[in-house]
């Protein structure tokens, strides 16, 4: 159960980010209160997972869900550079989520 909600918490991470930008600086109000809703949910769900998992492991896969996924979609959605070396950086972000849900104990 934790493990799922650490994967929503990173998803409304990405979510927070895009809202974030989307709001121009807090200058438009409904992407402004959907960053602030994101983000405090994201955080919410973080510290629930937290409750179990070890804080180095749940920490590092909530911002690296939130850095790729975010890149991803801004690669995607955004017009963000699909450079090489920036997409194998993702991978390797990627890569080291899966690698610490692999060898978790829980």
């Amino acid at each position: 159960m934790e493990w799922a909600l650490l994967g929503i918490a990173g998803i409304l991470e990405i979510a927070f980010a895009f809202f974030m930008k989307s709001s121009a600086g807090f200058t438009r109000l409904t992407p402004a209160l959907l960053t602030i809703a994101t983000g405090l949910s994201s955080v919410i769900l973080l510290s629930i997972s937290l409750r179990t998992l070890p804080v180095g492991t749940g920490y590092a896969v909530w911002t690296g869900i939130g850095a790729a996924g975010t890149a991803i979609l801004g690669i995607a959605m955004l017009g963000d550079s699909a450079a090489p070396m920036r997409v194998l950086c993702i991978v390797l972000i990627l890569a080291g989520v899966i690698g610490l849900r692999l060898v978790s104990g829980n």
